[in-house]
């Protein structure tokens, strides 16, 4: 899961695909020292999302990443990308993500922590322990 900010520049309408997918797109400005306009798709009952907004309003977008391979009729093998939005808010209102959790400038996972392999079980008589309590 990734999380942007920004502004809403674009929200199109609905596009019904077959009687079995919808899809929506809208774009995001990104604040940061130089500007990127990110598009995002919502699929199925996820459009609906975007009904509660205005272009220029300032968001949170939930994301996940999606890639899928197609190869033409010719047989050349193309690769594409998604952005699929699956929660959009306004900024400020959403759940905070944890520290060091995804970001826009930090997409990497939180590390897990690592066990002390030095340390060992301390009886209670023990009074190595720094500790005042």
């Amino acid at each position: 899961m990734f999380k942007l900010s920004g502004t809403l520049k674009v929200i199109n309408p609905t596009q019904v695909v077959s009687d079995r997918f919808s899809k929506r797109e809208f774009v995001v400005e990104t604040q940061d020292q130089y500007p990127q306009l990110i598009s995002f798709q919502a699929t199925q009952d996820k459009c609906a999302l975007l009904d509660n907004f205005q272009t220029n309003e300032q968001v949170e977008v939930s994301f996940n990443l999606r890639g899928r391979e197609w190869t033409s009729p010719q047989g050349e093998v193309k690769y594409f990308n998604t952005i699929e939005a699956w929660r959009i808010e306004r900024a400020g209102q959403g759940t905070a993500m944890p520290a060091g959790g995804p970001s826009a400038m930090n997409l990497d996972p939180i590390p897990a922590a690592t066990a002390n392999p030095t340390s060992s079980v301390i009886s209670e008589n023990d009074d190595s322990d720094d500790l005042p309590f």
